[in-house]
């Protein structure tokens, strides 16, 4: 059964690791006839989570930010069957773009909006060869998903890469194309 598939990135370098393994990944799912849309949330107009729990009250997500979260994330979001988030791991958590979109989350919570259901994924690789550092993202994924009612179909870490390219050496690519198999 087809699906639509959103892909949120977190990553500033459009030839970067994280941005190559999404690019596997989704020229995989596209082969499997799924609908797939990508936002890349370092270029996406995006404004923190202001915590005034006056989510959706004025017919739009965020009623203080006139952002692309509202415009664009938002409703790619409900639409989703599947959302992967995709990113290099910044100080041993999220990229500070992606933290954006997953604080925003909190709108459709406040909002009464019912997003359960959807699965999600991660696809991440960091410099260090620790897999441990991979620990903070996990957790926020997790936790998220726990909270909002989604299950994990999967997630691909490669540790060790930092120079664009790097991932070549790796799975990686290989490994975010096997990904789609699991929706």
């Amino acid at each position: 059964m087809s699906k639509n598939v959103l892909v949120i990135t977190g990553s500033p370098r459009r030839k970067g690791n994280s941005n190559a393994m999404v690019q596997a990944f989704i020229e995989a799912c596209e082969a499997k006839g799924h609908s797939v849309q990508r936002l890349d949330a370092p270029y996406l107009k995006l404004s923190g989570c202001m915590a005034c729990e006056k989510c959706f009250s004025k017919g739009r997500p965020c009623t203080l930010a006139d952002d692309d979260f509202n415009a664009l994330a938002a409703p790619a979001i409900e639409k989703a069957d599947a959302v992967v988030f995709a990113m290099p791991v910044y100080w041993y958590s999220l990229p500070a773009q992606i933290k954006m979109v997953i604080d925003k989350l909190f709108s459709f919570v406040v909002g009464g909006r019912d997003i359960a259901g959807k699965q999600y994924a991660l696809i991440a690789c960091c410099e260090e060869q620790d897999d441990e550092v991979f620990s903070g993202v996990r957790y926020c994924l997790r936790k998220t998903a726990e909270l909002i009612k989604w299950t994990s179909f999967g997630e691909v870490c490669v540790p060790g890469v930092l120079k664009a390219g790097d991932i070549e050496g790796t799975d990686g690519c290989a490994r975010a194309a096997a990904l789609a198999d699991a929706l």
